[in-house]
């Protein structure tokens, strides 16, 4: 029989009730106690619903209050001094003064750098590792969820994330070393974990090493033979799981590994079974990722049955299946989207249909497709509906498409040019703005709701966006801000927003995915060509603007992170897709500039994360983002003033295509990181204005204005003072006012400070 096991689960809660649980707990709402009872409940309810559906080994370890790196930080006693008591304890306190920006006294400390988890929107808590760094086990809670799954009946399969992908995520703070010299430091830990499952009754366990999608330096490479020949536990089976790309180079080393299980993404790396089959050892299991644990079509069942079954036929009992990555990257429950257009509905598949997908697949397989009835009739019916929807394709779209040219995409004059053209807007040294958004309050969030449920009409609705606008433009001008924004009150969400004033979208009620923490996002779902029925922020930039005489930003979504941030089709190439947003986005840039906007933030915040984990396939992917940001921004005149925002990313390694987006200036978060981003510009001379966010606004932490002309500071030691802006980490939807008012005054206070030094 076909084995089936699932690598995660969604752990936030058909309806976000970890999240409401984690922040009741932070403002002191609840107490612990209640706390750890929704974590049991969700736990407990999850493993239910992967045993119903025929998952016969269940992942422990894959909930988590956090985020699962800082789990396993926390399991093997990493925790920076800043975030130790006395008594240095590696509570769920200490764990969340980690993730958040704490010290034990209650004082702000600097929260633990949290950065993209590889190509995904998921970002986890970057572990920080110090000379001579000690590891030993520090918490119960992995061991106690071991034990809770079997005291209810389940197998429990625990999911750790391996010891060189655990150090090759991490970063070394303080004297600098190579982070691979701990690898002997951190086994005896791991040897300790294994042992202990193994003392639980525990038979498999997942070791995740997802860095074996990467281009790895040799050491690395070399040292996967000695640490798992070193990681072995009589009666403990290990299954090693990488996902998120092909194996590529890595896959020989990867199938003779001394482990007792191999799974590999077999959507992203679907070329290489044959390969894995003819060198993976007689012994050893393969499990088969061949469900997408990335997007929410649903499969083809035909199609994946005529690829797995010579495997089956070859493999037997040893073939397993199972999502080819965690599916924790998608929604939690399609049954309870009633709202959804029926023939949309259908083509979908979220986590808990993911699982029915792989049941549906093992009774093909092992009873044969005759067997399966309706489930397999209704897949069938799903997959042909789908091709041949007229609601998908829009000749004139495509039409547009083919029609772009080089110089569409290309600004008028270089950025010197630009630059002088732009000075009527008579901005001063180090000049002063935000990201876009101010915070979402409970008020915002009433009317909205009201708005959407049909309480509320139109115009009284923009009544009361209009007299938030208000309300935000009094309060920056009166902080001193240098450039305005209107605080996106009407905004939901970045990229739901405009999904859902553009055709070619649809969108869930319940489809949140865990971003970090509590912060969750609904992505919208691509079907179809996309297009700009009408303008989306024009009237409320052009209303802002006239409510103050300083320069007010027009807030857009960049057509890379829309794409990136949304669920997409793939029955055509994603740079196709990308183009048909650029285009929508060029007319509403140029509708802004005729409004008489003249700064206009064009948020590019997930640029990086859609790279390709594999050097070799960036240039193709930078050339058509790059192009779909130029196409999206170069309609206007020189003397309109383009911005870009991008999040938390390495830039080291593209900065000529950072460069190539030519916008006047670029936004980035640096706070986290103390500056260190900004190595990236010592030996690249990066010719436009910039912006580097001089506080982590993922904190409740208030930034002195000592600590913000540090870091000035420092960033003037790598850009010109003329080309430097200020500005925070990124938008301020998430914080409280009272927080964000001494935040940005101490921002404002700290640039006049840079000015009167520089005069």
């Amino acid at each position: 029989m076909t084995t089936l096991h699932n690598l995660g689960f969604p752990r936030i809660g058909a309806r976000r009730e970890l999240k409401r649980a984690l922040e009741s707990y932070w403002s002191g709402a609840i107490d612990q106690t209640a706390l750890l009872e929704t974590g049991r409940i969700l736990r407990q309810c999850h493993w239910q619903v992967q045993a119903e559906a025929g998952i016969e080994w269940l992942p422990v370890g894959d909930f988590s209050w956090y985020d699962q790196v800082l789990d396993l930080s926390l399991l093997l006693g990493v925790i920076p001094e800043r975030f130790k008591g006395e008594r240095a304890e590696a509570d769920l306190d200490t764990y969340f003064r980690m993730a958040r920006g704490r010290a034990p006294s209650g004082e702000p400390a600097p929260a633990c750098e949290m950065t993209k988890w590889f190509d995904t929107n998921y970002h986890y808590i970057v572990p920080e590792f110090i000379a001579g760094q000690d590891f030993q086990l520090s918490s119960d809670k992995l061991f106690d969820e071991v034990e809770e799954a079997i005291r209810l009946g389940y197998r429990p399969k625990p999911v750790l994330l391996g010891p060189l992908s655990y150090l090759w995520l991490g970063k070394v703070k303080g004297e600098a070393f190579n982070k691979l010299d701990l690898i002997e430091r951190i086994l005896p830990a791991y040897g300790l974990i294994l042992t202990k499952l193994k003392a639980l009754g525990v038979q498999w366990v997942q070791l995740d090493e997802p860095i074996l999608a990467l281009d790895l330096p040799n050491d690395w490479r070399q040292a996967f033979e000695s640490v798992y020949t070193r990681l072995q536990v009589k009666g403990l089976n290990k299954l090693l799981a990488v996902y998120f790309g092909p194996l590529k180079d890595n896959l020989n080393l990867a199938c003779n590994l001394p482990v007792d299980g191999l799974h590999i993404d077999a959507v992203r790396g679907a070329d290489e079974l044959n390969t894995v089959l003819s060198w993976l050892s007689s012994y050893k299991v393969l499990s088969v990722g061949i469900i997408d644990g990335r997007n929410i079509w649903r499969a083809d069942p035909d199609a994946l049955f005529e690829t797995l079954r010579p495997i089956k036929e070859r493999l037997g009992e040893r073939l397993w299946l199972a999502p080819s990555c965690s599916l924790l990257h998608v929604p939690v429950d399609l049954e309870q989207e009633d709202r959804l257009n029926g023939e949309i509905r259908q083509w979908l598949a979220f986590a808990r249909q993911k699982l029915d997908e792989l049941s549906l697949l093992k009774q093909m397989l092992d009873q044969g497709p005759d067997s399966c009835g309706e489930a397999l009739a209704a897949a069938r019916l799903a997959v042909e509906s789908r091709r041949g929807s007229e609601r998908i394709h829009k000749a004139e779209v495509k039409q547009r498409c083919a029609g772009i040219t080089p110089e569409m995409a290309r600004r008028g004059a270089p950025f010197a040019t630009r630059k002088r053209a732009q000075a009527y807007l008579n901005l001063p040294l180090f000049p002063t703005t935000t990201i876009g958004s101010f915070p979402q309050t409970d008020e915002i969030r009433r009317v909205r709701r009201q708005f959407r449920q049909g309480e509320l009409g139109a115009s009284e609705y923009q009544r009361a966006m209009e007299r938030e606008i208000d309300l935000v433009i009094e309060k920056q001008e009166r902080i001193g801000l240098d450039v305005l924004v209107h605080g996106e009150p009407e905004r939901n969400d970045m990229v739901e927003y405009f999904g859902e004033l553009l055709d070619g979208f649809a969108f869930s009620q319940y489809g949140w995915v865990q971003s970090y923490g509590s912060r969750c996002v609904k992505p919208p779902i691509i079907y179809g060509d996309v297009s700009r029925p009408a303008p989306m922020t024009v009237s409320w930039s052009r209303y802002a603007q006239s409510r103050t005489k300083k320069p007010m930003k027009g807030m857009l979504t960049g057509p890379v992170t829309i794409l990136n941030w949304s669920f997409v089709r793939d029955d055509q190439p994603r740079a196709e897709t990308c183009r048909q947003l650029a285009l929508a986005l060029r007319d509403e840039v140029c509708d802004l500039e005729r409004a008489g906007i003249n700064i206009i933030q064009i948020d590019e915040a997930a640029l990086r994360e859609g790279l390709p984990l594999r050097k070799g396939d960036w240039q193709h992917y930078l050339e058509w983002a790059i192009e779909a940001f130029r196409l999206t921004a170069s309609g206007v005149d020189d003397k309109t003033q383009i911005h870009t925002h991008m999040c938390y990313s390495e830039f080291n390694d593209i900065m000529d295509a950072i460069a190539a987006m030519d916008a006047d200036v670029i936004t980035i978060e640096t706070s986290r990181s103390d500056m260190e981003l900004l190595a990236a510009f010592e030996h690249f001379d990066y010719p436009n204005d910039i912006g580097p966010g001089v506080y982590d606004i993922h904190s409740p932490n208030v930034p002195s204005v000592e600590s913000i002309t540090a870091l000035l500071y420092k960033a003037l030691e790598h850009i010109p003072a003329d080309r430097l802006w200020v500005n925070p980490d990124c938008g301020l939807k998430t914080r409280g006012w009272p927080e964000v008012e001494k935040a940005l005054a101490n921002m404002v206070c700290a640039a006049i400070f840079l000015r009167t030094d520089a005069a």
